[in-house]
């Protein structure tokens, strides 16, 4: 059986977990704005901002790069299409192919942005209950009367709780038909579709089995949800990064 993914939940006592849910959704938003108005200096000082957070909280990066590792195959697949096809000085001539130095910077920049996006969505979902996100979903949007909320956060939450679900289920499919040799075949896009199909028929199946269980247990979306309270830490939080925000836009 598959081993248990790291896209989910995992329970701490660092500052991270015991921040305001609403806090960190607001710290998401700035600094995936801020990230996109910076250069490199400012993508780095992010960078290891999300990488100290990280190993404070104790989660395991390592862990986090192995999932994610067909993401770093995207993240190459972007970089080298940037490299080819952005005019300007070239750098390094491959024959007909030819890598410019602007394609190559433009490149970098849009990968390493996509990375920092990565690793806040990695921070926000190892510290943080789907419970939380679903209160906190609800409570943005309160004000806006003619929108379903607690259908909206209900969603929201089973969405979250579904990821490290779909990731296991890819995990056992690939060892599956890695047993059954299906990796000796070099088509790369007919391992794709043997993986895809039997990887959303049992997602679906899974997701059914769900709502059964759901129903069987008379759910409904008037819970009590957890509790929201804003302390003293999560207004220095946003203090502190707003003052870093402020720096990384300035230099």
């Amino acid at each position: 059986m598959a081993e248990l993914t790291t896209f989910s939940f995992q329970s701490g006592t660092s500052v991270l977990h015991q921040l305001d849910v609403r806090f960190k959704i607001l710290f998401l938003i700035l600094i995936s704005l801020v990230s996109l108005r910076v250069g490199f200096i400012g993508l780095g000082i992010l960078t290891a901002l999300l990488t100290a957070l990280s190993v404070h909280a104790r989660l395991s990066v390592r862990s986090g790069l192995k999932e994610a590792r067909f993401f770093l195959i995207l993240l190459l697949l972007i970089l080298m299409v940037r490299m080819f096809t952005t005019s300007g000085t070239i750098w390094v001539e491959f024959g007909p192919l030819s890598i410019t130095r602007p394609g190559l910077f433009a490149g970098l920049s849009i990968c390493w942005r996509l990375v920092l996006v990565a690793m806040l969505g990695f921070l926000f979902i190892l510290t943080t209950r789907s419970s939380q996100i679903k209160a906190a979903v609800q409570w943005f949007l309160k004000p806006f009367g003619f929108i379903p909320t607690q259908q909206i956060a209900t969603m929201m939450g089973l969405t979250v709780r579904f990821i490290p679900v779909i990731l296991n289920q890819a995990k056992e499919t690939t060892i599956a038909q890695r047993a059954r040799c299906l990796g000796n075949r070099k088509n790369p896009l007919y391992r794709m579709i043997r993986l895809g199909t039997p990887l959303i028929r049992r997602t679906f199946e899974q997701a059914d089995r769900l709502t059964v269980a759901m129903e069987a247990r008379c759910y409904s979306e008037d819970r009590t949800d957890p509790i929201l309270c804003a302390t003293r830490k999560d207004w220095v939080a946003l203090f502190i990064l707003l003052l870093i925000g402020g720096w990384v836009l300035y230099i």
